[in-house]
């Protein structure tokens, strides 16, 4: 009877796995995409995923518009064609028409397993419901009041560079890995009123330990975990990584639940408008009890409980609701907010005259302790961050999948492979569209002949384009309904970091320019290409500035 019921569990993954490939096979020789421009693949599985991962990222996309066009096509796995544009009217359409571009049904059960059912899993009416309530906590007046744990703990960061200076005044310091540290530590605070103690403790907390044991467990695709994507018979098979990732999801909700539990009870004692904790947390908990939010709108509980690993995925590991596409490359435990930082300060070590003057300006405030206004009064602070933000963009592409048919417009027509020309763009049901983030970014035709370079100076000027962003005309935290939620916290945690740290040292970078590399695993993260075992790093030497 067992093998019966084997053999027909079998019969039945065998015919279901014949499906899918047939309805791929019909959805690539459908598909109108098929007659776009664009490279060759070099694989019968892989595509042209080998040319694409042996460059820095946006190097073989940018090549191929240069050589194709504006609106290509290009091969992904299993021989799936992705429509890749750089026309600004085509990707205003994909992010703000959500209703029919979204995360593909695969990528969203994969992250669905690390984060369960918070927003940046959610789509259509779910999704609308929890940003309506999360907005208020990442409004700028809840921003303001999260400053002060972003100044403190950059200032802990600060005192501690500055005690592993020697009394030559130089120290080799691997930025990434202490900004790696902070930013876990103001994400906890500040998202959920949790101390990870992550920069004065040489042992992770219990909360970290859990997270990253699921992060990592979720997130490694080995063929099993490929076969369960595709095959949802296979999912009822349990791997080593399966039962550890349960484990840890078990520890991150039993301290979910305490935490959420003692914001209620804050809420009780003290009143919604009363509370003592500033925290994204507590406050997302009193706007869901708000008077003008009807009892059917309002999150559970369990929805408000995957809001604690999302904060911790938004503030700590990516602020972009588009993880999926560097995860199916590699894994990793990358931080955008670090990594934007460490960015920030390599920049500035290839730009002498540009740490000088925003050291200047920063030293111009009369405390260590700025607030957010005080912060975002700084201009040629602001010039450097949107300047980091433009050209070393942590997340370098979204994905998008097409749920129903449509006619997309275009800014610039396109001639196929037959000569034809086309004023709009035809897509299917299932078409997967990449978003160019990091490519539009640096579009020279957009940002003028040194849009490679980093020039903070060019946001003096009154900047104006089509692109579609939330935030600096620029693609970094996309755009439309589903735009980066958190964009404020991560720019005035950026703010402050900065503020604190190039006040206090003058920083040059420790290896030769040639030898730094940049590759992206969920964010882009440097590496050294002398020491690719050595994994990611950014060693700068550092040393006091001392005012004349």
């Amino acid at each position: 009877m067992f093998l019966k019921l084997l053999a027909s569990l079998a019969g039945s993954a065998v015919l279901f796995g014949l499906y899918q490939i047939l309805k791929l096979v019909y959805q690539v020789f459908n598909s109108p995409v098929r007659h776009l421009p664009g490279p060759k693949p070099t694989h019968f599985f892989f595509g042209n995923f080998r040319e694409i991962w042996k460059a820095e990222n946006s190097v073989m996309h940018e090549q191929w518009v240069q050589e194709y066009g504006p609106t290509i096509k290009y091969q992904g796995l299993f021989g799936i064609t992705r429509l890749y544009t750089v026309d600004p009217k085509a990707l205003n359409h994909f992010l703000s028409n959500t209703h029919i571009y979204q995360k593909g049904e695969r990528e969203r059960k994969l992250l669905a397993r690390i984060l369960g059912p918070g927003i940046l899993i959610a789509e259509g009416d779910v999704h609308r419901q929890q940003r309506k309530i999360m907005n208020p906590a990442f409004g700028a007046p809840q921003i303001r009041e999260l400053t002060e744990v972003f100044v403190k703990k950059s200032i802990e960061l600060r005192d501690i560079w500055a005690s592993q200076i020697p009394q030559s005044g130089t120290a080799r310091i691997d930025v990434l890995q202490w900004l790696t540290k902070v930013t876990l530590d103001i994400i906890g605070l500040a998202g959920f009123n949790y101390n990870f103690d992550s920069l004065s403790s040489t042992k992770q907390s219990e909360l970290a330990e859990a997270f990253h044991t699921v992060f990592q467990s979720g997130t490694a695709l080995g063929p099993i975990r490929i076969l369960q994507m595709w095959l949802p018979i296979f999912r009822l098979i349990r791997t080593k990584e399966d039962r550890a990732m349960e484990r840890s999801m078990a520890v991150m909700r039993r301290i979910g639940l305490q935490l959420l539990q003692d914001s209620k009870n804050e809420m009780v004692q003290n009143g919604t408008e009363k509370g003592r904790s500033r925290d994204l947390l507590s406050l997302l908990v009193r706007a869901n009890t708000a008077k003008d939010i009807p009892a059917s709108q309002r999150l559970s509980d369990e929805d408000v409980l995957a809001q604690v690993p999302t904060f911790l995925v938004a503030g700590h590991e990516t602020t972009v609701c588009r993880i999926f596409f560097n995860l199916f490359l590699r894994s990793t435990r990358s931080r955008i907010s670090s990594s934007a930082v460490t960015w920030a300060l390599f920049a500035l070590t290839q730009n002498v005259a540009a740490q000088t003057r925003l050291r200047n300006e920063l030293l111009s405030v009369p405390t260590d302790e700025p607030t957010m206004d005080e912060l975002n009064a700084l201009s040629y602070l602001d010039c450097v961050v949107k300047e980091t933000m433009r050209i070393h963009a942590p997340v370098p592409s979204s994905m998008r999948t097409a749920i129903q048919d449509d006619i997309v417009p275009l800014s610039q027509s396109f001639t196929d492979i037959h000569g034809v020309v086309h004023d709009t763009l035809k897509i299917t049901k299932g078409q997967t569209i990449m978003i160019p983030i990091l490519a539009m970014n640096r579009d020279k035709a957009i940002w003028g002949p040194d849009a490679m370079e980093f020039v903070p100076e060019r946001w003096e000027s009154d900047i104006k384009n089509a692109l579609p962003g939330v935030w600096g005309h620029m693609l970094t935290f996309l755009g439309g309904p589903r735009a980066c939620i958190g964009y404020r916290f991560s720019l005035v945690e950026m703010k402050a970091l900065l503020f604190t740290l190039v006040r206090a040292f003058e920083f040059e970078l420790a290896v030769p320019v040639e030898d730094m590399g940049k590759k992206s695993a969920v964010v882009q993260r440097p590496l050294l290409k002398s020491q690719p075992e050595a994994g990611n790093q950014m060693p700068l030497l550092i040393k006091p500035y001392v005012q004349s």
